[in-house]
């Protein structure tokens, strides 16, 4: 079955993608290949800091997503930020299918799917 709507939830630990047709989805989770480090910074010592973004992770996400014609990205922080920076940069044809980013907590992946429903709902009638 071919789905259109994809949403994604994303944060540094992992990513649920859920493709949604009318009805029917197909879920995902994609999870980084190292466990995310928690930035920490300390005076005075040299090459302490920012830990470097995990582009491996982020095209996991991306291959997850292919095949969708709007996508929805969501999340807590930065981590869905950090993914249209990659998309723009690696895989520019699917920028252009992002309709969306919303900040959202936790929620389970009913709710994503309802949310992201009701999302492209609005989204479609927009444009109509």
């Amino acid at each position: 079955m071919s789905h259109y709507h994809a949403v994604v939830w994303i944060d540094h630990a992992e990513a649920h993608v859920i493709h949604i047709s009318p009805d029917d989805i197909e879920s995902s989770i994609v999870r980084p290949g190292k466990p995310h480090q928690h930035l920490h910074s300390k005076r005075g010592v040299v090459g302490v800091g920012r830990v470097p973004e995990d582009q491996h992770f982020y095209h996991e996400v991306v291959e997850a997503l292919k095949g969708a014609g709007e996508i929805l990205i969501v999340g807590p922080a930065n981590a869905k930020l950090n993914l249209i920076k990659h998309i723009h940069h690696h895989d520019q044809p699917m920028s252009s299918k992002i309709v969306g980013v919303e900040t959202v907590d936790h929620p389970t992946d009913g709710q994503l799917v309802a949310y992201a429903r009701k999302y492209f709902t609005a989204a479609n009638r927009l444009q109509s």
